[in-house]
């Protein structure tokens, strides 16, 4: 039996070093980063090892060798000196007012001002920390290395709000803005978080930050590569494999499949969610780790305050600007959605220079697309996934009436504000029910103006459908067999059923499904 201990939810390097818990060995990129350059911003999904990659940096700016035994580290830096450390943690608090960013600022600096001391005249946040980097310097005789977790923690959670964000937008400016004017006092800094907020945002006056998000040396430097799995956790693998009654090649292929395929530039290597592959290692189980402690309600705000029609999630293109930087004041969800780790890298157009989006891995694609539901369909988040098992089941069965009849309770009371872009709504809806019927069954799916055509098979049956919006349910079929949808299939075995289905835009529901 393997004795690893999984320091699951525990950010801290020395806690992990000294409590003999597994540690995957980021320190020679740590070393490569430190020793390159001054001034860097890291942005990845939420659990994904900032909070750890920060620590790290700080114990090794402490000086604590001890720590880095056995790591790469250990031979790479010679001189282990001690710098004063400036370590800002935004990430435990809930950012409701503009007073809940000042109370942890406040908190910081009376921290800090009671090591290296306070002048009457600083009366500003900026100004005390211009004031605490100069004194820590002098009083110590070295450079100040300052490391700030989440920095965006405040306005991500204003997403939504303009005033509240510009209150923590103008204040969190002013406060980074020492990072500048202090420079000669500074050995390092690094900020990180889950979204980069730019142009006339937080970062327009630190053109020093070297924006490492997308460098390809820098892909590793948290989260885990399928090399680092297999280095790190073959035994754990093999009992995985034995726990579960399956090959180990499958094992490997199911972890894969469940949370690797995080690519942060284009030709990149893969990345693991560090969380769920840890927990899963753990517990022997497969489970939606990641996604169960909690996705933010803005995202989905954010897709349905700019009509985001949710099939294009699955193929989105971009460019790497929009793809860096979030304009506090852009309508446009993806950045947002991309650097939270919902969506992710799949493909490079090197001519035209735009990047192709997609869900990274069936955890996030399932867990994502559940998610959305109860914001979309009449029904409430327990109830979602006990709808889909029905869905399945009626569909695996050959009993469409019922499946179509479940489905208009999903469009039933329909909010008015909707209505305004029925035929988005109702292909939203769609796209949802049938993504997640999708992970049971094999689904093709297919939209243009005012239509959607769909074709479902599983065992024993293939079900080829035809959605109008404002026609009629017998037009839709009559366009299955003019345009010879099902003829794939007439050789097929299995039982073979074409429905056309109407929507009413009166009623906000389906209006009538037709059979042969």
């Amino acid at each position: 039996m393997s004795n690893k201990i999984y320091p699951i939810g525990i950010q801290n390097f020395e806690k992990i070093r000294k409590g003999g818990y597994c540690y995957i060995d980021k320190t020679a990129l740590i070393y490569q980063m430190v020793k390159t350059g001054s001034y860097y911003f890291l942005s990845r999904p939420r659990r994904f090892g900032k909070s750890l990659l920060l620590s790290t940096l700080e114990a090794y700016f402490q000086g604590k060798k001890e720590l880095f035994e056995g790591l790469a580290m250990e031979k790479l830096e010679k001189e282990w000196i001690k710098y004063p450390i400036l370590h800002l943690d935004l990430n435990a608090e809930k950012y409701t007012t503009p007073e809940a960013l000042d109370q942890v600022l406040e908190s910081a600096l009376r921290g800090w001002e009671a090591l290296y001391g306070a002048q009457d005249y600083e009366k500003t946040f900026a100004s005390r920390f211009q004031g605490v980097i100069q004194r820590a310097c002098e009083q110590t005789r070295q450079s100040v290395v300052i490391l700030v977790d989440e920095y965006d923690k405040p306005m991500l959670q204003a997403i939504g709000n303009d005033e509240l964000q510009k209150s923590f937008r103008d204040t969190l400016k002013a406060f980074y803005g020492a990072l500048k004017s202090k420079d000669g006092y500074i050995k390092f800094g690094m900020l990180t978080g889950v979204t980069k907020f730019g142009k006339v945002s937080v970062f327009s006056d630190l053109n020093n930050l070297e924006d490492i998000s997308m460098r390809q040396q820098y892909i590793e430097i948290c989260g885990i590569s399928d090399h680092e799995l297999h280095e790190n956790f073959e035994t754990e693998l093999h009992e995985f494999a034995d726990a579960q009654n399956l090959a180990y090649d499958k094992i490997c292929t199911e972890m894969r499949e469940r949370y690797d395929g995080y690519h942060f530039t284009h030709d990149s290597v893969g990345m693991y969610n560090p969380f769920s592959l840890l927990n899963t290692l753990k517990y022997n189980t497969f489970g939606n780790y990641w996604f169960e402690t909690g996705t933010p309600t803005y995202l989905v705000e954010l897709l349905k305050k700019h009509h985001y029609d949710l099939h294009r999630m699955a193929h989105e293109e971009t460019s790497a600007d929009v793809l860096n930087s979030i304009d506090s004041t852009s309508d446009n969800p993806i950045p947002v959605i991309y650097q939270s780790g919902y969506l992710t890298i799949k493909g490079y157009d090197r001519e035209f220079e735009t990047y192709r989006l997609g869900f990274p891995n069936r955890e996030v694609e399932e867990g994502f697309v559940k998610y959305l539901m109860p914001f979309y369909a009449n029904i409430n988040a327990v109830e979602s996934s006990f709808e889909i098992q029905k869905f399945v089941r009626e569909v695996r069965s050959g009993d469409y009436d019922s499946f179509f009849r479940r489905l208009q309770s999903f469009f039933a009371d329909t909010p008015y504000e909707m209505v305004r872009d029925l035929e988005l709504h109702y292909q939203n809806v769609l796209f949802i029910v049938f993504k997640l019927v999708g992970f049971y069954v094999k689904v093709e799916y297919h939209t243009s103006r005012g239509r959607i055509d769909l074709v479902l098979q599983t065992d024993k049956f293939i079900y080829v459908m035809e959605f109008k919006l404002e026609g009629t349910a017998e037009e839709a079929l009559r366009q299955i067999n003019e345009k010879h949808y099902a003829k794939p299939f007439e050789s097929d075995e299995r039982r073979l059923f074409k429905i056309g289905v109407n929507f009413s835009a009166e009623t906000r529901n389906i209006e009538k499904w037709v059979a042969e």
